[in-house]
């Protein structure tokens, strides 16, 4: 009985090695390029990003990807680009007092419905968190009308309570938290405009964030969108709320509960917003490795990353003082797009039984519009794609004894990424609460909201807490890891030579051997009960 097992064991080994190897060279070599001052910070309707998307379709014909059906690498997407004017004011009248919130300081706003002009006055309603979800028996609306009013809410969900310690997910943030459903939900209630209260503890970043991204051009697929919105500093809130005859506190307390109602202000706002409003069209970049097998090559495993950063901002840069004006995007995310093209090359070498898709969306830094985007015209059927694994803010600072894999608990992903992990003498590093809703802000969520069973193959850069068990000087390559903080979405997010790759190859490997476990399985990957597809809120 011996000669079998000794057999088996051989044949094992022959597969291992036969797996496609990601190597280091071309992907710090293609790392080093996208983060380049040449390409300007990969901006959104900037010319680096044009760079980045030819670069990224040439590379792709390089490595032997195939186009798509019309021989091209490019899928297009028109996106609207607003940029609110000086012009434009925002003012409040409540309870006899006239309130002028300063741009910036107070008060952020924008329009996203690609209108020139925006011009209403209106009553002012506190709508409490402005959730609707039933799985919770959760209601903040009661059917009160909002048309035609400005509607205010709190980011964030309802907090646990010890008679619910998993309401809402307990400690984790869910989707009904962020602001983007928000946004979302004020729109399908037809409200004139929507507000979020900022406070840095429940949105997870201080005031600085939402003022940064409306103080320059915000992005948004052409379509519907809100008339106005924005966020309302805390102070101010406080402030109009008092003068409304409403105590701010004592209305969070009550949107605590399943019985919150909307309560009106006595308060009017009167908004003339003024844009600079453009359409542009961008691209997200695909290549295609057909499958093997004569059935399942219908099916698809689609690896994903964004090209896009924050591109080139001589306007801002000037008003802080700054002599470095490019937001290069290193980490965020130079490293994912470079570890696909790296990932590609030996792909096509090796084919699966199923068709895998190397993704490169654009817009995800406003707002995953690459992603949704795509999936609102897929390139590959939905219900044919297996999966989609996403790479976002790659490890730079050194091989790990395990990985991280949040999100793909949701789906029976976890167990292929266990047997992949044991493979590779790596262990799944512990699930922790996902207390900023880092599952529900990379392009991976846009497939999973769609129904397609998906995640974001992390690393501590990405969770942001430098938990992950380092092969080398963990406790320093730890903090190095959270030091990236200071970075993220700043200049200062460069690519630096010494840096330690074999973490990153090592990630870019993982998730290229889950894409041969799920493309080869005969079963595709399910979601698990209560993680209802095209439904992920948790």
């Amino acid at each position: 009985m011996r000669f079998p097992l000794v057999l088996a064991a051989s044949l094992f080994s022959t597969a291992a090695l036969a797996q496609p190897l990601v190597a280091e060279a071309p992907l710090r070599a293609h790392l080093s390029f996208l983060a380049d001052d040449l390409l300007e910070g990969r901006g959104t309707g900037q010319r680096g990003g044009d760079l980045a998307v030819r670069y990224l379709e040439t590379q792709a014909a390089v490595a032997g990807l195939q186009p798509l059906k019309d021989g091209s690498y490019r899928q297009a997407l028109t996106i609207v680009g607003s940029k609110a004017l000086p012009s434009s004011k925002v003012s409040f009248s409540a309870g006899g007092k006239t309130l002028s919130p300063a741009f910036g300081k107070d008060i952020v706003f924008g329009a996203a419905n690609g209108q020139q002009k925006v011009a209403f006055d209106a009553p002012v309603v506190f709508a409490g968190y402005g959730i609707r979800a039933p799985e919770e028996n959760w209601d903040d609306f009661k059917g009160v009308d909002l048309k035609g009013k400005l509607v205010i809410m709190m980011v964030n969900d309802p907090q646990a309570t010890a008679a619910e310690p998993q309401r809402f997910a307990g400690k984790s943030l869910t989707y009904y938290g962020r602001w983007v459903y928000k946004y979302e939900e004020a729109l399908r209630q037809g409200a004139a405009g929507v507000l979020l209260i900022h406070t840095t503890a429940s949105a997870s970043y201080p005031w600085s964030v939402p003022a940064n991204g409306f103080g320059h051009e915000r992005f948004n697929l052409a379509g519907a969108g809100n008339a106005m919105e924005g966020w309302l500093q805390e102070d101010m809130a406080r402030t109009l709320f008092q003068a409304g005859g409403q105590d701010l506190d004592a209305l969070r307390a009550q949107a605590e509960t399943r019985e919150f109602r909307p309560v009106a202000l006595n308060a009017t706002v009167k908004v003339a917003l003024d844009s600079q409003v453009r359409s542009i069209e961008q691209f997200n970049v695909a290549g295609i490795v057909p499958g093997t097998d004569p059935k399942l090559k219908d099916e698809a495993v689609i690896y994903s990353a964004h090209w896009d950063h924050l591109g080139k901002d001589d306007e801002g840069s000037q008003r802080a003082g700054q002599s470095d004006h490019i937001y290069n995007g290193a980490i965020d995310n130079a490293s994912g797009a470079a570890a696909l093209l790296a990932m590609a090359q030996v792909a096509v070498k090796q084919p699966a039984r199923r068709t895998q898709i190397f993704l490169w969306p654009a817009g995800e830094e406003t707002g995953m519009l690459g992603s949704t985007a795509y999936t609102r015209a897929p390139l590959w059927p939905l219900a044919k794609t297996a999966a989609d694994l996403n790479l976002d803010s790659m490890n730079f600072v050194g091989k790990t004894h395990d990985i991280g894999v949040a999100g793909a608990e949701r789906s029976s992903l976890y167990a292929s990424a266990a047997k992949v992990a044991k493979r590779m003498g790596l262990r799944l590093a512990p699930t922790i609460p996902d207390l900023s809703g880092a599952f529900y802000r990379a392009d991976h969520f846009a497939f999973a909201k769609a129904g397609v069973p998906a995640f974001n193959v992390g690393s501590a850069v990405f969770s942001g807490d430098g938990s992950f068990d380092f092969v080398q000087e963990p406790t320093a390559s730890g903090e190095r890891l959270v030091a990236f903080k200071k970075d993220y979405h700043q200049v200062t997010d460069e690519y630096n030579p010494s840096w330690d790759l074999s973490g990153m190859v090592q990630q870019a490997q993982f998730t290229l051997n889950l894409g041969y476990e799920v493309a080869n399985n005969k079963n595709l990957p399910v979601w698990n009960k209560g993680e209802a597809s095209g439904k992920v809120k948790r």
